[in-house]
């Protein structure tokens, strides 16, 4: 069963990699804009955009860990 083309207004800002077109959906990347949108199907190109999406996450997984960190941080010191 193939998933429907997404579109420039059904795809939401925080769902688009770091800003890009670039979005995935229904487990393939999708270069959106609002002049239309093509699928992304180069291998070496949707591998990049596989792992920019897992640093990405990593990243914003460390960002979030020290941000705890800080926080527990600030409440012993109270």
């Amino acid at each position: 069963m193939s998933h429907p083309v997404p579109t420039w207004t059904s795809i939401r800002p925080s769902a688009r990699l770091a800003g890009t077109p670039a979005v995935r959906h229904g487990g393939h990347w999708w270069l959106v804009t609002p002049t239309g949108t093509v699928p992304a199907s180069d291998p070496v190109f949707t591998g990049e955009l596989d792992r920019f999406a897992a640093d990405m996450a990593a990243a914003d997984g460390a960002v979030a860990n020290l941000r705890t960190e800080r926080t527990a941080v600030g409440e012993d010191q109270r």
